[in-house]
């Protein structure tokens, strides 16, 4: 399974993903989940991936050969206008993938569905996030719902409702995102680490920084076991019920 989470700060971007694929529940593998094309000054374009892993990869496989043989294939995600139009296109390349890989023409409601997480800025418009549903159509970010989940979203949810904040920092962007993935991975042995972070600052047109943080990272040490301990300490302070 998969775990993939993008936030829209007033600062910019942030993604993260886990890297664990599993096929049963004693078959587990590591693989890249986060994908990004850049054109300096000009765009910057990031897609995470959920879902059937040989969907995934032949999606991927597509969107990087129609990207870099541009003279010959169009339209590709680094000459489209807008990111709406880069969702567009991502989504009929999906579609098109799940269609080619069920005989039975059964498509999204097939075994070979997925999702994905795009992000990113193209110049002349504000950086923006969509979620893209494997039938191909897809909806944006907005002030209400400022942040994409897809892969196994519910145990991480909880803190990212809580505590999102839109002027808040990369670095407390990448606390909060690291609590959210310690409580999936704790819950769900689908997620494992370890986890790829990302982020981009408005109108700078470039990555801002990628980290692939390991299972013994201090720093996520320090905030798992922190987390496990401020959670027991506040669940001790609540009033006990009185049961009459």
């Amino acid at each position: 399974m998969t775990y993939c989470v993008g936030l829209r700060l007033n600062k910019g971007l942030v993604f993260m993903s886990d890297t664990r694929t599993n096929a049963g529940v004693d078959n587990f593998s590591m693989t890249k989940k986060m994908f990004t094309w850049e054109v300096p000054g000009e765009r910057v374009i990031t897609l995470m991936t959920a879902g059937n892993l040989a969907t995934t990869q032949s999606l991927v496989s597509l969107i990087e050969e129609r990207s870099k043989a541009t003279a010959e294939r169009s339209p590709t995600i680094l000459h489209e206008p807008s990111m709406f139009q880069v969702a567009r296109l991502i989504g009929a390349t999906l579609k098109e993938v799940i269609a080619a890989s069920s005989s039975t023409g059964q498509q999204a409601s097939s075994k070979f569905k997925a999702s994905i997480i795009l992000g990113g800025q193209i110049k002349g418009s504000e950086p923006t996030l969509f979620l893209i549903y494997p039938e191909g159509n897809f909806v944006e970010v907005t002030l209400e719902t400022p942040f994409f989940q897809i892969g196994e979203a519910k145990y991480g949810k909880p803190i990212l409702v809580r505590a999102y904040d839109p002027d808040m920092s990369f670095e407390d962007a990448a606390k909060l995102l690291m609590v959210s993935f310690d409580s999936t991975i704790k819950a769900n042995l689908s997620v494992g680490m370890p986890l790829d972070l990302q982020t981009y600052e408005t109108d700078s047109f470039k990555v801002s920084s990628q980290v692939r943080i390991e299972a013994e990272d201090e720093y996520y040490q320090a905030i798992s076991n922190g987390w496990g301990d401020a959670l027991r300490i506040a669940f001790n302070s609540l009033p006990s019920y009185d049961l009459g």
